[in-house]
């Protein structure tokens, strides 16, 4: 028995010898490779894309920027003469206001508007999903080239706007040809597109918790108590989530102003956007060094807009881990 015993132990005894780990097994790299090339397949649209669509694009028009480029002909350098040349360009500084006139009235309306509603909406009204689709569907119209149609129509000398002022003795020309009046058209367009913020502010409501308006009731708040001092400190990142998309959304506007002036930013550039003005320059008057040069510096506008929001964030905006 014992010698059995001592068989059946040398038996078990690692290949190393005694006293000695057993040998590692390694496991075969070839299926880890695999999955990464799988990955690397799936990716390489999404790759393709970033580099003809986004990158590629991007860094040509930093070359055509500092050059003299009608599309025809080979571009020639011309250094900073482009950025000079928009100091004595006064349709520039009429874009430029333009611009700057839609970011500044268009986007807090539009948000105001967009909270309103989601603060009446969040009071579990019946068939909210109905309402809440609704409401969104704006959104995905408001850029479209069918509502700028519409929109200039609604609008016109003849259209539904001037013929329900008409039932109360007020009777307009058309608004689009009136440059007092025309830009106030395409600020209530980009009002009209609520729908997004909406929903987004909505999901932030969602997130406040029932028990502090409870709190506030039985203190003796009032509804515009619990708003001020509940509703707005709590929903602050969300209001500075869509501060930031909605107003680099509205100096990136274009399909509104091109379809209701008709391409031309009339009447009197009243309507002339910032990147109407750089179609125009680019693939109207065939000047894309010009219209590179306008782009660029209008992506370090949006970034110097976005890093000043984010700097006076920190002194308005309240998250709960504060």
């Amino acid at each position: 028995m014992m010698a059995l015993a001592q068989k059946t132990a040398g038996r078990r005894q690692a290949p190393g010898g005694p006293g000695k780990p057993p040998p590692r097994t390694t496991r075969s790299a070839g299926p880890s490779r695999g999955q990464g090339l799988v990955a690397h397949v799936f990716l390489l649209p999404w790759m393709i894309g970033m580099v003809a669509v986004t990158a590629g694009p991007l860094v040509a028009s930093a070359v055509l920027a500092f050059t003299d480029y009608d599309l025809l002909s080979a571009p020639q350098f011309i250094g900073l003469d482009n950025f000079v040349r928009m100091a004595g360009d006064e349709r520039f500084w009429a874009a430029v206001r333009v611009t700057l006139v839609y970011v500044l009235v268009s986007v807090p309306l539009q948000l105001g508007f967009a909270l309103f509603l989601a603060v009446v909406l969040d009071k579990g009204l019946r068939g909210l999903s109905l309402y809440r689709s609704a409401f969104y569907l704006p959104s995905l119209l408001g850029g479209s080239v069918a509502i700028a149609i519409l929109w200039r129509q609604i609008f016109g000398e003849n259209g539904l706007v001037n013929h329900v002022l008409g039932w109360f003795g007020l009777e307009l020309g058309s608004w689009l040809q009136d440059p007092s009046l025309a830009l106030s058209t395409l600020v209530v367009l980009n009002v009209w597109t609520f729908g997004s913020p909406m929903v987004i502010f909505l999901a932030g409501l969602r997130q406040i918790p029932e028990e502090l308006y409870e709190a506030s009731m039985i203190d003796g708040a009032g509804r515009l108590r619990r708003f001020w001092s509940i509703t707005i400190p709590l929903l602050t990142p969300i209001i500075f989530l869509n501060l930031i998309l909605q107003m680099i959304s509205a100096f990136q506007a274009f399909t509104q102003a091109h379809v209701v002036s008709g391409g031309s930013g009339g009447p009197l550039d009243s309507t002339l956007f910032y990147t109407l003005y750089i179609y125009q320059r680019g693939f109207v008057n065939f000047d894309m060094g010009y219209a590179s040069a306008m782009a660029w510096v209008l992506l370090l506008v949006i970034a110097a807009a976005t890093a000043a929001n984010f700097l006076v964030s920190r002194r308005w905006v309240y998250y709960g881990d504060e």
